[in-house]
């Protein structure tokens, strides 16, 4: 037991059973990749011009997340400091080698439509972001859980992307028609400029939210204090 709590004193965080679940909730929403840390920029610009896209990238994340925080975290106390980026990044070659074999087999339009960014996610901040951070330093059921957190947390945020893009640039949800026939797509959201003014119109409005919430917490303090 104290051989344990000596291994995590070195990497600097003591075990918490509750890291696991916070780090989830927070890959969720507090921590999101891409509304909060803004980060994995190329996938998310890139390839939201469909929530298919979205959700097949998200997902490959996902599990390249979840395979790389739990095997980083089971070789923590064997890797020497010295070699430590060069191992993770072999490990998350390994993760993104596998997926990028399982997307083919599943379906081939939808990897022809992600293209390189399949392999690219080995150089995604993201994944290596979170085995430096988190997997590193605490053990595999909690790194297990932050993978998977932060994985649902970058598919809702391309997802959220996506379904405007989609929506805007071509009429459709998934392939379903919104409109109808009628309806001229508005051109720009399907190309790349598209992405970027979809982002921003995210990010302003989740900061105009959180101003709004923050405002009313701090106004609701001063009467709970009036009142007393």
């Amino acid at each position: 037991m104290s051989q344990h709590k000596d291994g995590e004193a070195q990497h600097g965080v003591a075990y918490n059973p509750n890291n696991g679940l916070e780090a989830f909730l927070s890959g969720l929403w507090e921590q999101n990749p891409v509304f909060v840390q803004v980060l994995g920029m190329c996938p998310t610009l890139a390839i939201t011009n469909t929530v298919r896209n979205c959700i097949a990238m998200g997902l490959a994340t996902m599990f390249v997340l979840v395979c790389s925080n739990t095997l980083v975290s089971m070789i923590r106390k064997l890797v020497p400091k010295q070699v430590r980026i060069a191992t993770y990044i072999l490990v998350i070659a390994t993760a993104v080698t596998v997926v990028d074999y399982l997307v083919k087999a599943i379906s081939v339009p939808i990897y022809q439509a992600l293209g390189p960014f399949i392999p690219l996610i080995v150089a995604n901040c993201i994944v290596l972001g979170r085995a430096e951070a988190f997997a590193a330093r605490n053990p595999v059921g909690a790194a297990a859980l932050d993978g998977a957190g932060v994985g649902i947390g970058f598919t809702f945020g391309l997802s959220c992307i996506g379904a405007i893009r989609e929506v805007l640039g071509a009429g459709t949800l998934l392939g379903f028609s919104v409109f109808g026939p009628n309806f001229q797509p508005w051109v720009l959201f399907q190309l790349p400029p598209g992405g970027f003014f979809t982002l921003a119109i995210w990010l302003a409005s989740m900061t105009a939210w959180k101003r709004r919430r923050q405002n009313r917490l701090v106004l609701a303090a001063q009467a709970s204090e009036v009142r007393v």
